[in-house]
Formats: C-alpha cells, sequence, structure tokens
C-alpha cells in the first residue's frame, strides 16, 4: 500500500469520533511503533480543537507537551476546554488521555483573518527542485535491515532529503547541525484548511531532531540513542497546501542536559515562509 492509499489512512487518523461535547476518540494504525507517533496525537489534538472553532477562524499557534508515552493499542480520548471567545482570537486547550492519565497537552490559539504589515524570511538559496532527488524509498534500500521499521513502514508524507540523510552521513561522523528535506502529503488532501494544517502539524515531528543527531554522527536504531519529543511549538503564517511540495528547513542551535533543541521552517516552492516549528527532545546517547 502505497501513495494515496496511505495517505488515505492519515486523513482517516485524523477524522475524529466524536462521543460527547468537546469529547472526541482516536485510534492509532496498525502495526504502529511501542509508543505512538507523537505527529499523530499532535495533529489529532488539533483536529479535536478545531471543530469547536468557527470555520472563519485560522489556527496561527500551538503549544504542546508530551507528558507520556503513548499506547498505539488503545484509543485515545482528547477533552476540549474552551478557553476563550473573542471578537478576533480564540483559544482551546486539549489534554490527551489514556488509561486515566494525561498522555499530552496542547493550547491552540485561532484568529479571523485581518490586513496588516507583512515581510518574511528569505527561502535558503541554491535547493534543488525535489523532483531531481531520490525518494525516500530509493534512499532507505541499502540501509533496510539496520534501519528495521523505520524504513519498512509505508509513509503518508513523501520526503525527499536535500542534505545528506544522518543515517548515511553518520558514517563519517559529525556534520553541521542542521536538515534539509522537501515534503508533501503523498496523495491528494481534501479542500479543508484545517485538514492541510493539521497533516502539516503530523509531518514536523519527522525530521525535526534529525538536525541534533547529525551534528553528533549518530542516528536512531543504528547507534545506542534513546530520545522522545518533550515539547512542540507551531506558527502558521501564511495559509498554504500539504500536498504540494514545502521544504522543510531544520537546525539545532544547542543540545544539553540530555535534551536537544530544533528549529524548523516551511518554505513554500515561491519562497514564501508559512510556518515556524521549534522544538526540544529528550537524547540521552550511550557511548
Amino acid at each position: 500500500m502505497r501513495g494515496q492509499a496511505v495517505l488515505d489512512g492519515l486523513v482517516t487518523l485524523l477524522d475524529l469520533e466524536r462521543i460527547e461535547e468537546d469529547i472526541y476518540r482516536g485510534v492509532s494504525p496498525s502495526g504502529s511503533p511501542v509508543r505512538v507517533f507523537g505527529g499523530q496525537v499532535a495533529g489529532q489534538a488539533l483536529v479535536a480543537a478545531g471543530r469547536t472553532v468557527p470555520a472563519d477562524r485560522r489556527v496561527h499557534s500551538l503549544h504542546a507537551y508530551f507528558i507520556r508515552g503513548g499506547d498505539p493499542s488503545v484509543p485515545i480520548v482528547y477533552e476540549v476546554d474552551r478557553i476563550r471567545d473573542g471578537r478576533s482570537f480564540t483559544t482551546r486547550r486539549v489534554v490527551a488521555v489514556q488509561h486515566g492519565k494525561a498522555i499530552f497537552s496542547l493550547s491552540a490559539s485561532f484568529q479571523v483573518d485581518e490586513p496588516g504589515i507583512e515581510h518574511e524570511a528569505a527561502m535558503p538559496a541554491g535547493v534543488p527542485e525535489p523532483e531531481s532527488l531520490p525518494t525516500r524509498a530509493e534512499i532507505v534500500a541499502d540501509y533496510q535491515e539496520r534501519l528495521g521499521a523505520f524504513a519498512k513502514r509505508p509513509q503518508p508524507i513523501d520526503v525527499r532529503y536535500v542534505t545528506e540523510p544522518p543515517w548515511i552521513s553518520r558514517e563519517r561522523g559529525p556534520r553541521e547541525a542542521r536538515n534539509q528535506v522537501w515534503m508533501r502529503a503523498d496523495g491528494v488532501l481534501p479542500d479543508d484548511q484545517l485538514l492541510h494544517v493539521c497533516v502539516l502539524t503530523y509531518a514536523s515531528d519527522m525530521t525535526l531532531l534529525d538536525a541534533v543527531l547529525a551534528k553528533h554522527g549518530v542516528y536512531w536504531g543504528m547507534d545506542k540513542v534513546l530520545g522522545a519529543s518533550l515539547d512542540h511549538a507551531l506558527w502558521f503564517h501564511r495559509p498554504f497546501r500539504a500536498d504540494e511540495w514545502v521544504l522543510y528547513d531544520c537546525e539545532s542551535p544547542t543540545a544539553s542536559g540530555a535534551r536537544g533543541l530544533a528549529t524548523g521552517r516551511f518554505f513554500t516552492r515561491e519562497g514564501h515562509l508559512v510556518a515556524t516549528v521549534v522544538q526540544e527532545g529528550l537524547l540521552r546517547v550511550v557511548k
């Protein structure tokens, strides 16, 4: 199963079941790893928040904490708290619960469209077109045994590496704390603005911490690296489609105390900055 079929599975995953007023239930895909993927729970939580907000208000930021590892074998319950409904802004808080305990919390702010001053950072120069780059499947073909499930599991996001993938560059040791990929939903998405934002939220957790690992020449599953997302913040600056190519430019300014910080920027092919990401992750590297 590839391409559109896998993407349709993600759309279904994000289509939460409403079980009561401001309470929703989501599930994890079959064959999930030991823990629920962080991008999944963040995307589902944003869906839950968005379904309690008027359609004329777009999400402009979210701030989240990963509290406990999610269990993919049981559903996740999302409880929405309607913090504020103002004239221009709406604020929601969501708590994801499993086994009677919070595993994730999210605060999201929505705003009506308003005109205002504008400027944006320039897109990195000299980036090759995504069609000229090999697919993820082509890159991992020679590393399937060492990468394990990561290499074999179909992904709903088409990822094309601009910088050398860290599982390859690690063979030559540490490099710049940077990771660049083109990515897009691997198929066509419905014309639902909230869905596109939630798909990008899902994708934003996929390669971000790779920038931290690249600096130290190590990688998940190939070295003794224990890690997990601790918190995640996203700011959405301009409208976009998640099924069109965006450049995800990630770098890590610092790592200390068994934690690594990574920042990411999403640019459209036309060079518009559409979203900014910051995440801190737990990273324990056993030499």
